[in-house]
């Protein structure tokens, strides 16, 4: 795999992992590293001994936020021209699972990319939030989306409204976050529970991925239109007839992602 310049990855016992690698300025998030994350996420994507994608900050914090020094000249126009969240769309296009292990601040940007993880592991130092609006912005990522799917529309609007941080423990109450943890085990535990969701059947990790974010947007009978499908789907693959010839011979299976 190539070197990055700001980020940091590593390949082991099934699981991709991606650092934010600018500790000295709390891994603020620019241009090129959005770039360097999104090209490791479609090569992850692509690749067979990657079952699970885990993203990390170096240092005290996850992601404090955007690089402002990058953005603060420029104008509408440019920013429409470059197409400024290109890379955070195709973010949204991983098929793998994408599990997040966040310590210190993750705010703007970065509580945008901890958001865009499908599962949220989190120090019980972390503190996120959207202070764009005390710099005369707002989210432009997806923040409000989120946000709003995961706490509805009255809590987010205090959230984003106010640009204040929330705990660790008042994000594990309104369900931003999965796990609140000692921030000394935080990857430790990160990495066990990618490690059990590694051993999965790959595929069918992927169609319930597919099938829980078409929730979100379908009605309830085209949501289980869809997921009927990807239940269908699975029985072309040789990891059913392994799993269930596995449960019948009480023996572990062993998963092909076939």
């Amino acid at each position: 795999m190539s070197k990055f310049e700001f980020i940091e990855v590593t390949v082991d016992g099934g699981i991709g992992h991606i650092s934010l690698n600018r500790p000295k300025v709390l891994n603020a998030i620019n241009r090129p590293m959005i770039r360097e994350i999104v090209t490791v996420f479609d090569e992850f994507d692509e690749r067979d001994d990657v079952r699970v994608i885990v993203v990390s900050g170096k240092g005290r914090a996850f992601a404090a936020g955007a690089d402002i020094d990058e953005m603060a000249d420029d104008d509408a126009i440019r920013m429409e021209l470059m197409n400024q969240f290109k890379d955070w769309d195709r973010m949204r296009m991983t098929k793998k699972p994408i599990i997040g292990a966040v310590q210190g601040f993750a705010l703007g940007g970065g509580f945008e990319l901890a958001l865009s993880c499908d599962l949220l592991f989190a120090a019980e130092d972390a503190r996120f939030g959207f202070p764009e609006i005390n710099i005369g912005v707002m989210p432009g990522a997806g923040g409000t989306q989120h946000l709003t799917r995961l706490m509805g529309k009255k809590k987010a609007l205090e959230w984003l409204w106010s640009g204040e941080m929330m705990s660790g423990n008042e994000a594990l109450h309104y369900g931003v976050i999965n796990r609140l943890i000692a921030p000394e085990l935080l990857l430790e535990e990160t990495m066990r529970f990618a490690k059990k969701v590694a051993a999965q059947p790959p595929l069918s990790v992927r169609l319930i991925k597919e099938a829980v974010e078409k929730a979100e947007d379908y009605t309830l009978d085209e949501g289980m239109k869809f997921e009927r499908k990807n239940f269908y789907l699975l029985f072309a693959s040789e990891d059913q007839k392994e799993g269930m010839k596995a449960f019948r011979e009480k023996r572990k299976p062993f998963f092909k992602g076939k």
